[in-house]
């Protein structure tokens, strides 16, 4: 046997694509992979970063551009449901940095159309790394419509969808295409999804090591994970495990036992971003540290507080009593102590998404003046009052001044 012969398959990867052999990379989650969470899992050594979920309908016809004042490309629409007549605000649906995630970002589609997941895709192919197809979220919103684990059910639909993006947007933006699933109920039912989804020319495959009616309190199933990398592998594809991977050190032992290229952490980057890191580069990071610098990603992005908050709420330990009163990113600074120059920001940040408190009102107290003046009073002078009775509260407050005075006045002659 040759040395040519000895190199394993690969597909090829595309000159702006990234392969996922060796890597250790953010889950795709809803809230939990907005664009400070990402950033935060960058900084702490993820390989790659994949974005939530963003459905096909949703990216096309947005408009995207460049923010001026943090330097973000944002892809943006006019809401379409739900929305105010004559309402023409326009809300962020997508957000990426351009410098810090150029090469690292994968862009994660919901779909259950090829001609759809191909005209959402151009949107966003020249600014990403990678695409790839949701064939796992077990939630209504994206079953209900045909796409996420739903599409598991319809194995040659997904193919048809990949090999719709392998076609039309690998060549002309020269990036990879990639798939993540679930198992099925069977060993056999998932070696058949996975090679007739491995033959359509993707670059990656992300098994999530659980079942659809499974959810993540329940352990991972690991039984069918050597033969679906077995399978991958075949094919020259890129196997990637998912599902109670708990850190950089776990991942890579995983990685080693079950014969995979990379690993997928989800739940435990979540409530620790810092797990990305290995214990040879310090370890786990100290709650008030990740916290804090999530907070300044998220005022440089200009994110929006509510999201902010959700996550914080998965760092801070006691979070709880310490940012749900929380309104404004002044007071969570403040909770955090973070200093000076972050208060700053946090005070423009707030004014720019309109968080900011309204300054309170001042009553200034009127003299009251008589609403007519009576008819036939000479010089148009207003009549003179009497005056109103004391009450005996008053009353008796003046009768013991005036009982005091002589004492006061004594005592200051005597000094």
């Amino acid at each position: 046997m040759t040395a040519t012969e000895q190199q394993p398959k690969m597909v090829p990867i595309p000159p702006r694509g990234v392969d996922y052999r060796g890597k250790v990379v953010l889950a795709p989650m809803v809230r939990s992979g907005e664009l400070p969470c990402r950033l935060l899992a960058l900084h702490y050594g993820a390989d790659l970063v994949w974005g939530p979920e963003t459905v096909d309908h949703s990216l096309i016809g947005s408009t995207r551009r460049l923010n001026a004042r943090t330097g973000m490309l944002e892809w943006s629409r006019v809401p379409s449901n739900n929305a105010k007549v004559n309402d023409t605000t326009e809300s962020v649906i997508y957000r990426l940095d351009p410098k810090r995630e150029a090469g690292k970002l994968i862009f994660q589609l919901g779909t259950s159309d090829p001609d759809h997941a191909v005209a959402a895709a151009r949107t966003v192919a020249a600014d990403v790394a990678g695409i790839d197809v949701n064939a796992g979220c077990p939630k209504p919103f994206s079953t209900s419509g045909g796409m996420g684990a739903a599409l598991l059910r319809t194995p040659e639909k997904l193919a048809g969808i990949l090999e719709a993006l392998v076609r039309e947007i690998v060549p002309e933006f020269q990036i990879g295409v990639s798939v993540k699933i679930r198992l099925l109920e069977t060993p056999e039912e998932t070696e058949a999804l996975v090679r007739r989804l491995v033959a359509t020319g993707i670059t990656g495959l992300t098994v999530h090591c659980r079942t659809t009616p499974m959810r993540p309190r329940e352990r991972a199933i690991r039984g069918q994970l050597r033969m679906v990398g077995e399978v991958c592998r075949e094919a020259g594809v890129a196997c990637v495990m998912n599902g109670d991977v708990e850190g950089r050190d776990a991942a890579k032992a995983l990685m080693q036992e079950f014969g995979v290229d990379g690993a997928m952490i989800a739940t435990s980057a979540e409530k620790n971003p810092s797990v990305f890191r290995g214990a040879e580069n310090g370890g786990m990071a100290h709650w008030k540290e990740m916290a804090s610098q999530l907070v300044r990603y998220a005022m440089e992005v200009e994110n929006k507080f509510g999201n902010t908050k959700f996550t914080l709420a998965h760092l801070v330990k006691g979070g709880h009593q310490l940012i749900s009163p929380a309104k404004t990113y002044v007071e969570v600074v403040k909770a955090l102590e973070m200093g000076e120059d972050a208060l700053r920001r946090a005070v423009e940040v707030d004014n720019i998404l309109g968080i900011a408190p309204a300054p309170p009102k001042v009553v200034v107290e009127k003299d009251e003046v008589p609403a007519k003046r009576k008819r036939g009073n000479q010089g148009g002078r207003l009549p003179e009052s009497p005056r109103s009775p004391q009450s005996p509260k008053k009353q008796r407050v003046v009768e013991e001044t005036q009982k005091q005075q002589p004492v006061m006045e004594e005592a200051i002659s005597v000094s």
